[in-house]
């Protein structure tokens, strides 16, 4: 193709531009309402890069402020009392979560980690009553933290999701922590892994109950639990634990919707 050829082809899509504009895509356009007052023009994301101390210190602040907020007014809080209470701006905010969907879901993603983290943590101790019980206070805590999941999984099929998946790689490291403790003769024989089920029941019970009047009391009960749970301590029980099959039944039966 000759040059005077490219240099008429240039004009003619120079001139094409001018009279059409390029259009801007929806993806860089599309402004976010994201449940609070102010638009929002969100940018096409960059790579992924590690963020900045600062920045990700910015973050770990919007994710706590937002496990309280949704501890104290469920899912429904708006980001901005979950900005103030990170101490962060809403422009900050949006730059780490792009819609409240992403805010959630990192925060089901961060507490869900943890809980594996624990479990991981007591298989690591040499004593495995210590592994045990550390396991349980760990649990316990990441739940006080945490009270406003339970909304979370009961209402998005999203969180339900996740919630199976973090169970299904739960159960053998539960397993693991009750026959370490059982081989070493510390946790009474007779404790089944459904029970651990009972024991979550119980201190997820005491946790909301008692909330907002003394947030630590589950350590108490936690406490008393323990201490009928050592192997030497242990009497026979009136009642066989539940199957995997009837444990199933009740977990259903619970999550469903008055």
């Amino acid at each position: 193709m000759s040059a005077y050829v490219l240099f008429h082809v240039s004009r003619r899509l120079r001139g094409a531009r001018r009279r059409h504009p390029r259009v801007r895509t929806e993806e860089t356009e599309r402004s976010l309402r994201f449940w609070h007052t102010h638009e929002v023009t969100v940018r096409p994301k960059a790579p992924t890069r590690p963020l900045r101390r600062d920045a990700q210190a910015n973050r770990d602040r919007i994710l706590a402020a937002a496990r309280a907020a949704f501890a104290a007014g469920g899912i429904e809080a708006p980001v901005e009392e979950i900005a103030r209470g990170a101490a962060v701006g809403m422009g900050t905010l949006y730059r780490h979560f792009s819609t409240k969907e992403d805010l959630i879901d990192a925060v089901l993603e961060d507490a869900f980690a943890a809980f594996i983290s624990a479990a991981e943590q007591g298989l690591a101790e040499e004593d495995a009553w210590a592994g045990f019980c550390g396991f349980l206070e760990r649990a316990f805590a990441l739940h006080a933290e945490n009270r406003g999941l339970k909304d979370i999984i009961a209402t998005r099929a999203h969180g339900r999701v996740r919630a199976r998946r973090m169970r299904a790689r739960m159960r053998p490291l539960l397993r693991r922590l009750i026959e370490r403790a059982q081989e070493q003769g510390t946790l009474r024989a007779d404790f089944a892994a459904e029970d651990m089920s009972l024991v979550f029941w119980a201190g997820g019970h005491v946790i909301e109950a008692t909330a907002a009047v003394a947030p630590e009391l589950w350590r108490r009960q936690l406490g008393l639990m323990l201490d009928g749970l050592r192997g030497e301590a242990a009497t026979p029980l009136p009642h066989p634990p539940l199957t995997p099959a009837q444990l199933n039944r009740v977990t259903a039966t619970a999550r469903r919707p008055n």
